[in-house]
């Protein structure tokens, strides 16, 4: 098994495998099938990528993300592998010539699209071919359950049942509950497989919510702390990512866009400009992000909710894949929940659905998007929230979340919530947030006249307390299920089975609140936060070095024609400029420097390196080096 560390350091430039790693690798070369859960950014493709490299036959890579296909191609090429994709992006005349090039062994890896399985022209190749290995990528897809079914993916099997032999199988995702592991593993066949979860936490993510009605001055802030940082800020339509747009051209930042709606050149054009940071904003519906391998996205802002976890947590996980520390923004308003309700009823697309089969998976979508504003509702730790969704344990305090970080205080509110539904259920559950606040709070608004609430026996109950606090109250009880919210356009509030636990057996209510004079403070970003607790992510040790580093490794991607992180990632740049490297030997002991990326860019960075070394000799020592793994 030395074997597979020579490969990583030749190919890669890394002594050691990250978790879980190694752990799939070694089933994978004993010819087992394994089925990997990492977080986006944990290196899943290095899983499948160093097997390929081992096995004497060919790997097939089974993705359904064009972009993904180019960016890990196009690093494999760069590394000094032969590998190829085969998908739509290609003329009839590219995909033939790069068939007939698979047919005479020229690849070790071949990525491919599902519907191209079961073509003639790829039959005709793979049934000939030695086929050691088929990874499919984004696996989660052939579930019906998961948040992304496509029925492209359930043609795998047959491909698999028609090669001359079996070979080894691995299945790799991001995200999936219990229940998209179990039809996984049903669906592809998958044999005693090694189930590796590297656990869904990153760390070096920080997570916030914020609600208000201006979200346009919020996004104006947040990118105002991030300037010169390269972001992604998602919108749930079309017409939102232009507003969005237009909105910040307008006001000078770089930005590009990308939707469906779109021409096919433009969308390439711009997601290109953002990968090879001619752009350093993208404000893009859900259509953009998946596959993108770029590394260095500081941070990613949701402006409406999306509609259920597995979408969030994968969206926002294309920040910082650096390992860095960056941020994840979601900006809420109630609008959110309405729209998503819309396209959940709305939805179509999967034609291959029988009406009963499409009615359980709309109730099913209904179903996380109320779990992903429950997300938006709670006081309890954001991270905690998100992981024991996904089934994992958390401590219930990360330290990193705005809910977190904030003056919160432990509040017994079971007075509150017992005549919050004690007025629902007199009001017959007719009524949704502002007209029960306004109940409660002894209001003589126009809506309390005409449906003579003044004469309900809860009116100006709860007149001690801040509108402010009650509506928290009341979101605490929906992410509690001691209250539910109907999916209409004017929300009604209605009890649920566990609403008398509060009222009939008086069961106390405890949650988290802030401190009562931080609701008229203005509001402080987790960024700041984190800058005073010093949690900021670490300077190089030569900023200048790394400046000039950067600059010539974005010079290098702009002749090269490939993004700057496949020439080198920011981290590497700053551990060189941490460690001065100036021979081959120290150059090739860096993270991220394999021997192929050596011998193209490293005789160019060393110069650099040994210059500023040379100007800067009096000022600066050289660290102890560090230990390398010799093979």
């Amino acid at each position: 098994m030395e074997k597979k560390y020579e490969v990583l350091k030749r190919y890669y430039g890394y002594d050691t495998f990250r978790e879980g790693q190694e752990e799939l690798i070694d089933t994978l070369l004993a010819g087992e099938d394994a089925f990997g859960i990492m977080p986006t950014g944990a290196g899943k493709s290095l899983c499948y990528q160093i097997p390929a490299l081992i096995f004497r036959g060919i790997t097939l890579v089974i993705s359904p993300l064009i972009s993904l296909m180019k960016d890990q191609v196009a690093a494999l090429n760069q590394a000094g592998v032969y590998a190829a994709y085969l998908n739509s992006s290609l003329t009839q005349g590219q995909y033939f010539k790069a068939l007939e090039f698979a047919k005479t062994g020229k690849y070790k890896i071949i990525y491919v699209a599902p519907e191209r399985l079961l073509t003639e022209s790829f039959l005709s190749f793979a049934l000939q071919a030695d086929i050691s290995f088929v990874a499919v990528d984004e696996v989660h897809c052939v579930s019906q359950w998961g948040q992304d079914f496509r029925p492209s993916y359930l043609k795998i099997v047959e491909f698999v049942k028609r090669l001359p032999k079996r070979p080894v199988l691995g299945a790799f995702t991001a995200t999936a509950t219990q229940a998209v592991k179990d039809d996984v593993i049903r669906i592809l066949e998958l044999k005693k497989p090694r189930v590796v979860t590297t656990g869904f936490d990153r760390k070096n993510l920080s997570f916030e919510v914020r609600t208000g009605k201006d979200k346009q001055s919020e996004l104006l802030s947040i990118l105002r702390e991030h300037e010169g940082e390269s972001g992604v800020i998602y919108c749930i339509t079309r017409k939102l990512v232009e507003e969005v747009y237009e909105l910040l051209t307008a006001r000078g930042l770089s930005v590009t866009k990308y939707h469906a709606g779109l021409p096919d050149d433009e969308r390439r054009d711009n997601q290109d400009d953002f990968i090879y940071d001619r752009k350093k904003l993208m404000v893009a519906t859900n259509a953009f992000g998946m596959g993108i391998d770029k590394s260095d996205v500081r941070f990613v802002i949701h402006y409406n909710m999306p509609k259920n976890m597995e979408s969030y947590y994968q969206e926002a996980g294309r920040a910082g894949r650096d390992g860095d520390e960056a941020e994840c923004i979601l900006l809420f308003s109630a609008q959110d929940v309405r729209t998503n309700q819309f396209f959940i009823e709305n939805n179509r697309e999967n034609e291959e659905l029988s009406e009963v089969e499409l009615l359980e998976v709309i109730d099913k979508d209904k179903e996380r998007l109320r779990k992903m504003t429950n997300y938006c509702y709670t006081s309890d730790c954001l991270r905690g929230y998100m992981l024991s969704y996904f089934g994992e344990k958390t401590t219930g305090y990360c330290g990193n979340c705005s809910n977190c970080l904030k003056n919160y205080e432990e509040t017994d509110v079971s007075k509150y919530a017992r005549l919050i539904l004690g007025c629902i259920e007199e009001c017959r559950e007719k009524f949704g947030m502002t007209v029960i606040i306004d109940t409660l709070r002894g209001s003589q608004s126009e809506k309390i006249q005409k449906y003579r609430l003044q004469h309900n026996s809860y009116y100006g109950a709860a007149r001690d307390v801040s509108a402010d606090r009650l509506k928290q109250i009341m979101k605490h009880l929906i992410s509690e299920y001691y209250l539910a919210q109907t999916d209409d356009m004017y929300a009604v509030l209605k009890l649920t089975e566990h609403s008398y636990e509060i009222t009939v057996k008086g069961e106390q209510v405890l949650m988290k609140l802030p401190k009562e004079k931080e609701i008229v403070q203005p509001r402080v970003s987790l960024k700041q936060v984190n800058r005073k607790l010093g949690g900021v992510r670490a300077a190089s040790d030569n900023p200048m070095l790394y400046e000039e580093l950067r600059r010539l490794r974005n010079e290098t991607a702009r002749r090269m024609g490939v993004p700057a992180y496949v020439v080198f990632t920011d981290k590497t740049l700053q551990e060189m400029s941490m460690y001065l490297p100036v021979t081959r030997d120290e150059m090739l002991s860096i993270n991220g420097v394999a021997q192929a990326k050596y011998e193209k860019y490293g005789r160019d960075f060393m110069e650099m390196i040994a210059q500023y070394k040379e100007e800067h000799a009096r000022e600066h020592k050289k660290p102890q080096a560090k230990a390398r793994i010799k093979f």
